[in-house]
């Protein structure tokens, strides 16, 4: 990571999620990745260090990544982005399993579809989408090139991949989604997962039993 990016992880929710705000040091803009619950003690943080969120990024729809983004962007109002194929998944409360596992079915939205490849320019990041379905038929990763940092939702752990038992899931596609998608990064590029330890892609291509 560079001077420029200062990077904040909060475990939030039920289900212990990591969420990642991340800020320009010179503009103070921030990014929220996946604020899956806790909005309040989030926006607190935000208030605290004095920086300005300008988009919500969801890595994909799953209830314990999204479940507090559309709170977060109406009390901000800046948009919510998302993979073009994830629409299904935030929409509906038995794929999002905030239905099945939370107890309270729950709908969700994106202002912005995002596609493979896509390059976007954020509160002063540079950040390429890949596509990295099989956890979730829209999952996608944010990288951040010249910072060297991916942020990987449920696609890749340390030492593991995401559940594909969900509906959409499929254990061939995400495993050569990561393979195509992430393992080609620079070894040195640190992985920021939506749970659990921060890794590197070289420890990943070295020690991955799934890979």
């Amino acid at each position: 990571m560079t001077d420029q990016m200062h990077m904040e992880q909060y475990v939030v929710g039920m289900v212990a999620t990591n969420c990642y705000l991340i800020y320009h040091t010179q503009t103070k803009e921030a990014l929220l990745i996946d604020p899956g619950a806790e909005a309040q003690r989030l926006m607190d943080e935000m208030a605290r260090l004095e920086v300005t969120p300008v988009a919500v990024l969801l890595t994909h729809g799953h209830f314990d990544h999204a479940q507090d983004a559309n709170q977060i962007a109406e009390a901000y109002q800046i948009p919510v982005y998302a993979y073009a194929d994830e629409q299904q998944t935030l929409e509906d409360p038995r794929v999002n399993l905030s239905g099945p596992m939370a107890g309270t079915p729950a709908r969700y939205h994106a202002d912005v579809y995002v596609r493979d490849e896509q390059e976007l320019d954020l509160a002063g990041f540079h950040i390429r989408v890949l596509f990295t379905p099989g956890h979730t038929p829209g999952g996608c990763c944010y990288y951040f090139p010249r910072e060297d940092v991916v942020f990987t939702g449920d696609s890749l752990f340390c030492g593991s991949i995401g559940r594909t038992d969900f509906p959409g899931g499929s254990a061939a596609v995400l495993v050569r989604a990561v393979r195509d998608k992430l393992m080609a990064l620079p070894e040195q590029t640190v992985v920021c997962p939506g749970h659990d330890a921060r890794t590197t892609i070289e420890q990943e291509r070295m020690y991955n039993p799934f890979l």
